[in-house]
């Protein structure tokens, strides 16, 4: 073949369609005589409903029907939708039902249902369902609602403590009391949206004839929907086919399973007509789960050359009003804590917490931008406290590589022992630090003040669990025009996995990549699957793609040998030709597809399976971590609040590259993430959990000015965990950015003495702590 595609920096095959405008995403699929559904939202974060009036709104022009709870099949009434990660350790199992069921938990929570014959006359028709309600008391405050005597989120609930366990390791019972150095402080990071490029989308379709349901979504895991979807409307597996068609974007909360992708296959399937929802930006704002509304108390003990002794702390997670995904997000947050550092001591209590205000999962980073946010922040103290530069400090306790393996003393998440399987943290850093070129930023600074100029530079670490399981299935097969297929259950939102999956079965079958097609996240061509996120598709669909690519070629040597009357040894594939080395005889690989199908009347020989066709389901025996570095170099405007980062470097490591150009992607979009999270992203809620911010003038998100050109530097330490030596890039770029950027800031405001423990600063924030400074001063 010549030419090989691991490692090569491939143009992404997704990208033409897309920019030519040919992509086809849910919204874009018209059904014929399709129902639009439009949702009747709760006004109230809290309160008990009464009634739902749709006499006035069911007589509207172009309006077929209107669906309350009661109104709903025997399947949904007085049922919650099932969480979709369970765990023994959450106290009050609680999940939204598909509709309001007597009491209303957030503002937005679908109420009822209207379908009409267009989105303008069902949104006509849903400004006259009159919702009468009671307001009840309201959990605003995640910090409020965890003390005893707080207001319910739920009437069912006996306080709204959803999850209160420990994690720890360590043999020192109180490892602060003779420690040299102790430092404690409280960090808060603010709840933040997804803001995809495309809302959430869903469409039904039901056949009576053949008992099929079919359902389109933006969705991440296809797999999960069909699955809830199976389970709460009692419909054979076999007859409900989910399709994610393009997706512009997910980042975590199309990973859920809302309300709307059950109401929709529900409501098809009652009415024998398609059904049809799409959100709008402000349904984004008010009912897509959110993340990152949670407390930190921090300790840090050390001795006076800055080496950690025990780290411990109480996190504080806002829930929100349901646990769609259990207690994930503060878990991973507390078992990310430690990062790349030796800790011998560590204890953290973790709480998650009702709250009336939406559901919180994971997003871009899923808990860690939280945990490295307050791990990073106290080394920062920890530099400050013994005038250490804060680079030597993390150096003096990061892992080194000859202690690779290495067991952490927690459980992770995926049920295994937290084990780094390798890196070299030392070295990422010091890659870092010299693109960065850290140790001439002082004479930059000191000549930047001069000219009254508040220059700064932050740096951050850490350590992601990626490529989790259980598992993730790749078909391969020859068709019959000789191109090989690969279907996957993975579900990209943009991460170029048809690129990714085709560069890795055109060198394992040993064809070129333009012979090789990718079809993914459809549950009609792989019936199992897990889904797309938390950086684990290169791991586990890429290895079962490598798997499945080997076995077919080995199918086909066997074949051709037979068919060619010539060892296997004697085989060589030439793109779609398979020859007998040193003869004339050849086949193409049609030909051969035809031949190992069989004939009538003809047996095969023993030990051939008919068929050009493989499958393989890779399933890691425990997550595989990623690490890395970010410095970043800011300026700011100690009149405005104005921050303008002039740098930014990253350094990582996520195992052999497939694509060094689709993972130089990866970390820009994630850093653009970071850098939102750190200066610009803040859902507001007001004390009776009112959304304050629900437009795009409101709820900032960094603009292309805001974005600097990032500097990327690759390390590639394989794992030895899968057959690729791969692991997850996805979420790397956002997951130290705030830290970094927030202790850059920090550091350009040294001559006001200035100090910030939250996240995201605004300018306000920014000037607001410069003026208490000088007044101090």
């Amino acid at each position: 073949m010549g030419a090989k595609y691991f490692g090569a920096r491939v143009e992404r095959r997704e990208d033409e369609p897309l920019l030519r405008g040919k992509g086809q995403f849910t919204d874009d699929i018209v059904l014929s005589d399709a129902l639009v559904a439009v949702i009747v939202r709760s006004p109230w974060a809290h309160a008990r409903i009464d009634s739902v009036d749709v006499s006035e709104a069911a007589g509207m022009p172009g309006v077929h029907s209107i669906w309350t709870m009661a109104d709903l099949p025997d399947c949904l009434r007085g049922r919650q939708t099932p969480i979709q990660v369970p765990n023994a350790a959450i106290r009050q199992p609680h999940n939204f039902p598909v509709l309001a069921d007597g009491e209303a938990t957030f503002v937005g929570e679908p109420v009822a249902v209207v379908l009409a014959d267009s989105r303008e006359l069902g949104e006509d028709a849903a400004q006259m369902v009159f919702v009468d309600g009671v307001p009840l008391p309201v959990a605003a405050d995640v910090g409020t609602a965890a003390e005893p005597g707080a207001p319910l989120m739920h009437s069912s609930l006996k306080d709204n403590i959803a999850a209160d366990l420990v994690l720890q390791f360590g043999e020192d019972e109180n490892p602060f009391e003779a420690a040299e150095v102790v430092i404690e402080e409280t960090f808060r990071q603010h709840r933040g949206c997804c803001q995809a490029m495309e809302c959430r989308a869903v469409q039904a379709q039901y056949d009576a004839l053949t008992d099929q349901l079919t359902v389109w979504s933006a969705a991440q895991a296809p797999h999960m929907v069909k699955n809830i979807i199976v389970e709460m409307l009692g419909h054979d597996d076999g007859k409900v086919r989910v399709i994610a068609p393009d997706v512009g974007g997910g980042f975590g909360p199309k990973g859920m399973v809302y309300p709307e992708e059950v109401l929709c296959a529900a409501l098809a399937r009652e009415t024998g007509r398609p059904v049809k929802w799409t959100e709008d930006r402000r349904e984004h704002f008010l009912s897509t789960t959110q993340e990152r509304d949670q407390i930190w108390t921090m300790r840090v003990a050390a001795d006076r050359d800055g080496r950690l002794i025990a780290v411990e702390g109480d996190l504080v997670h806002d829930s929100g009003c349901a646990a769609p995904w259990g207690i994930i997000l503060p878990y991973i947050a507390a078992t990310t804590v430690p990062g790349p550092y030796v800790i011998p001591n560590y204890r953290m209590r973790m709480r998650s917490v009702f709250t009336n205000k939406p559901p919180t999962t994971p997003l871009r980073g899923a808990g860690r931008p939280q945990a490295v946010f307050a791990m990073e922040r106290m080394m920062d103290r920890l530099a400050d406290r013994l005038g250490l530069d804060p680079a030597e400090v993390r150096r003096r306790n990061m892992i080194r590589p000859d202690q690779m393996p290495y067991r952490m003393g927690l459980i992770y998440r995926d049920g295994s022992p937290l084990t780094y399987d390798s890196g070299d943290y030392p070295e990422c850093q010091r890659l870092a630090l010299a693109k960065a070129d850290w140790e001439g930023f002082k004479q930059r600074q000191s000549a930047a003040l001069a000219e009254g100029r508040y220059i700064g530079i932050g740096v951050a670490n850490y350590v992601e669990g990626t490529g989790l399981g259980p598992y993730e299935g790749s078909k391969a097969r020859v068709a019959a025009d000789g191109r090989i297929e690969i279907a996957s259950g993975a579900a990209p939102q943009g991460q170029g996995q048809k690129t990714i999956l085709a560069q890795i079965a055109a060198d394992a079958f040993g064809v070129p990549m333009e012979d090789v097609d990718v079809r993914v996240a459809d549950t009609g061509i792989v019936p199992i699957g897990i889904g797309t996120f938390a950086s684990r598709v290169t791991v586990n669909a890429g290895s079962s793609t490598h798997n499945a690519s080997k076995s077919l070629r080995a199918k086909v040597i066997k074949f051709a040998a037979l068919r060619l009357e010539v060892p296997e040894a004697d085989i060589e594939i030439d793109s779609r030709v398979v020859r007998a080395r040193g003869t004339n005889r050849s086949v193409t690989l049609g030909e051969l597809r035809q031949f190992a199908n069989g004939m009538p009347g003809f047996t095969l020989p023993e030990g051939l399976e008919p068929g050009l066709e493989t499958a393989d389901w890779f399933s890691p025996r425990q997550a595989t971590y990623c690490n890395g570095t970010h410095v970043a170099e800011v300026e700011v405007d100690a009149d405005t609040g104005a921050v303008e980062i002039r740098r930014y470097v990253v350094a990582h490591d996520s195992g052999r590259l497939v694509n060094p150009m689709a993972v130089d992607g990866q970390i820009q979009g994630g850093v653009a993430h970071g850098i939102g999270n750190a200066l610009f992203e803040h859902m507001h809620y007001d004390d009776e959990a009112q959304p304050v911010t629900t437009t795009l003038a409101d709820y900032l998100l960094p603009m292309a000015p805001d974005v600097p050109d990032v500097e990327i530097v690759h390390m590639e330490t394989p794992t030895p965990l899968n057959p690729l030596g791969v692991k997850g890039a996805g979420e790397g770029g956002t997951i130290p950015a705030a830290a970094c950027i927030v202790a850059a800031v920090e550091d350009a405001l040294r001559p006001f003495g200035a100090r910030f423990s939250e996240c995201p600063l605004s300018p306000q924030r920014i000037v607001e702590v410069i003026c208490q400074s000088k007044k101090v001063a």
